[in-house]
């Protein structure tokens, strides 16, 4: 168990990626909040870990409020907030639709402008915080047929850089994390585990959910205290062999 995280308290979403990085975090000694618009994985995931569970939608700022009402009557503090539910998208520039684009942005990226609005309040009053936001690969790179969710996840980029010198001041360390291929519910009609199942990244596999789930519980936890504005890739490598492989391109 790691001090760093003892007894903080912090909100992550349940499923893929968060059901992971909440698993982490209360190894490492957090309590959880989780959240979630399905009842049953969210109570799921808050039962493993022991913590608590508050269904929500995260582009309902009334939804958001409710989130830290419950999170401070049951702890007294917020410490963490780790916004990562999200939706992708699959398709070509020229056939999106407005109405696919506009709701995969309100989700992606309106949903951790709500998030980060929620908890700043709390964090302030107990003199500090961590914020972790989930991009993506597709928020360091061009992604072909990822207009819409490639489009909010550079926006999650940045909207983490500008959150961290706002808040700097107040003790308050936000940062993003931008995971590669990595082994999902929603990755896995495109992603195989195991050696040699994405080539594309430079150690030759996908990720596992546990693996960005360590890299959430560093940022969030004190070990990382002098760290905010940063955007990590936790890609196998893959965004930088893309880097590789155009100058390859280029060169031959």
């Amino acid at each position: 168990m790691s001090e760093e995280l003892q007894d903080k308290v912090v909100i992550v979403s349940a499923r893929g990626l968060g059901a992971a990085a909440a698993r982490r975090m209360a190894r490492d000694g957090a309590k959880i909040v989780v959240t979630d618009l399905l009842a049953e994985p969210g109570a799921r995931t808050a039962s493993e870990v022991g913590g608590l569970f508050v269904r929500h939608d995260v582009t309902d700022r009334d939804g958001w409020a409710a989130v830290t009402a419950a999170a401070l009557e049951e702890y007294g503090r917020i410490d963490g907030l780790v916004n990562n539910a999200g939706v992708s998208s699959n398709a070509l520039l020229e056939n999106e639709t407005l109405e696919h684009f506009e709701r995969v942005v309100k989700i992606n990226l309106t949903g951790v402008f709500l998030g980060m609005k929620a908890v700043l309040g709390p964090m302030k009053a107990v003199g500090g915080g961590s914020i972790v936001n989930i991009s993506s690969a597709a928020g360091l790179t061009a992604l072909p047929l990822t207009s819409a969710y490639g489009a909010s996840k550079w926006g999650v980029r940045g909207l983490t850089k500008i959150a961290a010198t706002e808040l700097g001041g107040h003790r308050i360390r936000v940062n993003s994390v931008h995971p590669g291929m990595t082994y999902t519910p929603m990755t896995s009609e495109h992603a195989t585990e195991g050696e040699g199942g994405f080539p594309l990244a430079a150690l030759g596999r996908v990720g596992l959910p546990e693996e960005i789930g360590e890299a959430v519980s560093f940022l969030i936890s004190d070990a990382a205290r002098y760290v905010t504005g940063a955007e990590l890739a936790v890609d196998g490598g893959w965004t930088a062999g893309e880097v590789v492989m155009m100058a390859q391109a280029a060169a031959g």
